[in-house]
């Protein structure tokens, strides 16, 4: 019954937004070009997984490698994408009773006011990127509005430091934490006391990369207790989307990769 409760309250605030939405947009990914689209990605739905586009930080691995231009697809920020997005997109449809659509939205934070229309960002491979201060800005004035930010798969020393250095410009002065096991985040849907690194596809054999042993489940918080960056350090949660399908993928990894993305969709449509 709880769950039922919030996610009616969901649905209520998120038919709000949903009528501004822009139309779905679709760019060339690093790993898959363009793939067919599903026969109802025009439909409007009450939520959709929305994907943060940003420039390249120093570090970025595809720097260089095509023509350069972020706004265009082909760059880091499409890395599992559109794969990724969709395969969860179906498991939100299947787990819980929102009305997801089919399709992702790629959103830039330099496209007007387009972000606001998004409760819920998802970002990839954040120790890799590179905000500008006026995009920092920017997804701080979205996240103090009530957005939340799900920034996931970077790992390491290198780049954590990378991400900390971004998000600092969007937050300056509050502290990054561990989320504690009793956090609502871990039991809206789903209790997800049981965490573990989530490895990413490339990494099976070894178990993690780079010298990101251990999963941290980290977050940033408002002044009223409200998570509104979730933040998945040491783990590949896009992975575990994006190969969910695929029986060389070990399973554990897509099912808890999934109930994660789950509890926090519905956490950000209710907090």
């Amino acid at each position: 019954m709880k769950t039922f409760w919030l996610l009616g309250c969901a649905l209520v605030l998120v038919g709000v937004s949903y009528a501004y939405q822009g139309p779905f947009r679709e760019y060339p990914s690093v790993e898959y070009g363009y793939i067919p689209l599903p026969r109802d990605y025009q439909e409007r739905t009450e939520w959709a997984f929305a994907r943060l586009m940003y420039p390249a930080g120093w570090n970025d691995g595809y720097r260089g490698r095509f023509d350069g231009d972020w706004r265009k697809g082909l760059s880091l920020w499409t890395q599992d994408y559109p794969r990724a997005d969709r395969a969860f997109s179906q498991a939100v449809r299947r787990l819980t009773r929102i009305h997801a659509r089919s399709v992702e939205q790629p959103v830039n934070l330099e496209d007007g006011d387009e972000v606001y229309n998004w409760p819920w960002l998802y970002a990839v491979q954040v120790g890799e990127w590179g905000l500008t201060d006026a995009q920092a800005k920017k997804l701080r004035d979205y996240l103090l509005r009530g957005g939340f930010f799900m920034a996931d798969d970077f790992h390491g020393t290198l780049e954590w430091q990378v991400f900390e250095e971004n998000i600092r410009k969007v937050f300056p002065d509050r502290p990054i934490v561990e989320i504690p096991n009793s956090d609502p985040i871990f039991h809206t849907v789903f209790d997800l006391d049981d965490r573990y690194r989530i490895t990413g596809a490339e990494h099976l054999r070894v178990g993690y990369k780079a010298d990101g042993v251990d999963a941290h489940w980290r977050a940033i918080y408002d002044d009223k207790g409200r998570i509104m960056v979730a933040i998945s350090f040491n783990s590949d949660i896009g992975d575990s989307w994006e190969w969910s399908n695929d029986p060389r993928y070990p399973q554990k990894f897509s099912d808890l990769g999934m109930r994660i993305g789950v509890n926090y969709v519905v956490y950000a449509m209710t907090h």
